[in-house]
């Protein structure tokens, strides 16, 4: 069997990991092998150049060097994670992918959607999802959510402004790439949009 590629994205505070975590015990009940990571991240390089870009005291941090940091990381991810599982035949499920670095950098940062998605597909040798998940929710919301936290990383702590362009950008994004992206209302119930998302990978499951 072919392993199965799913990225999970959103703005801040959309409910990415609670859905995360119904779907990987969707799969795991019907005896998947099913592995979850995230960007930037996943592996130990590329979870220290997380810790790079969203420390709060890097606010002087460029443009472009924030979108190669990511690439850099999506990079070493793809190489020793993500493409080795999915060709054995796993399920691999991850929290955030190039369409983040797309609309964070390429579109909210203004550095440019097609530059972002050049630089990237060198990034991950072209590795495309099988299906991505957007949960689309008012940024007004998934602010007041996240505000709540403790503690806030760099991209968090950005204006109120640039989380609005993130949402923007989402949607265009959508538009653009509508065979794999499925966008999902984040203002549903937690089980609507589980069952919405069951629905979409039910295709995938014959791969």
């Amino acid at each position: 069997m072919k392993g199965i590629f799913i990225t999970i994205e959103g703005g801040d505070g959309s409910g990415k990991s609670t859905q995360i975590d119904l779907l990987m015990s969707y799969f795991s009940e019907h005896g998947f092998n099913v592995l979850l990571t995230r960007e930037p991240g996943g592996t130990p390089i590329s979870e220290k150049i997380r810790e790079v870009i969203l420390d709060s005291s890097h606010m002087e941090m460029a443009n472009m060097t924030e979108v190669l940091l990511y690439a850099a990381a999506r990079a070493q991810h793809v190489a020793e994670f993500i493409k080795p599982n999915i060709e054995q035949g796993k399920v691999v499920i991850c929290d955030r992918f190039v369409d983040s670095s797309v609309v964070y950098q390429g579109y909210a940062r203004g550095v440019g959607i097609d530059a972002v998605e050049k630089i990237n597909s060198y990034a991950t040798l072209g590795l495309l999802p099988d299906l991505t998940i957007l949960l689309d929710l008012p940024p007004d919301l998934g602010l007041s959510r996240k505000k709540n936290q403790q503690a806030l990383d760099r991209l968090e702590l950005a204006s109120d402004a640039f989380h609005l362009k993130v949402n923007e950008g989402y949607r265009l994004l959508a538009k653009r790439h509508q065979s794999r992206i499925l966008t999902v209302d984040a203002t549903n119930s937690i089980e609507t949009i589980h069952q919405i998302i069951l629905e979409a990978i039910k295709p995938l499951l014959s791969l």
